[in-house]
């Protein structure tokens, strides 16, 4: 008989991978870094343990959408105070916050649970092509789309 193997938290090992945003599709890319933060890649996946991998996400100025979403899409946040809508469009996202841009996508693609809050600190995103992650040894990771 077989029996499914799960992954502890103790012998889980973790990757670290570098994806070039430039010319990548937001979505695209949101879905393939979330799915290797969660560690879908793996065989060994195990949905209530944190067995992903680290990721750094360089170039996130240069990625791209499509469509009309810079007219037509906005990102919302409100302070819970009285007038406290901060209203952004796409077009200022991409263009004043792309980091934050970037990480937005990617975040919304996890758990909204405690595991997915230490996923989340896995993600490293950088508008330029330095980083300062030189010493992991980052594997790339080819993106298709």
């Amino acid at each position: 008989m077989r029996q499914t193997t799960m992954a502890k938290p103790a012998t889980v090992e973790r990757t670290w991978y570098i994806v070039d945003a430039e010319g990548q599709t937001l979505g695209r890319l949101a879905t393939e870094v979330a799915a290797v933060l969660r560690g879908k890649n793996k065989p060994t996946f195990t949905p209530n343990v944190d067995c992903g991998d680290f990721v750094i996400v360089i170039n996130a100025a240069k990625a791209v959408i499509t469509g009309d979403q810079d007219e037509k899409k906005f990102y919302y946040r409100h302070s819970q105070f009285p007038g406290g809508l901060r209203v952004r469009s796409t077009k200022t996202m991409r263009e004043e916050y792309p980091v934050e841009w970037v990480e937005k996508a990617i975040h919304g693609m996890l758990p909204h649970t405690k595991l997915g809050d230490v996923q989340r600190k896995h993600l490293f995103v950088y508008e330029g092509a330095e980083h300062p992650h030189q010493a992991q040894k980052p594997v790339e990771l080819v993106i298709k789309g």
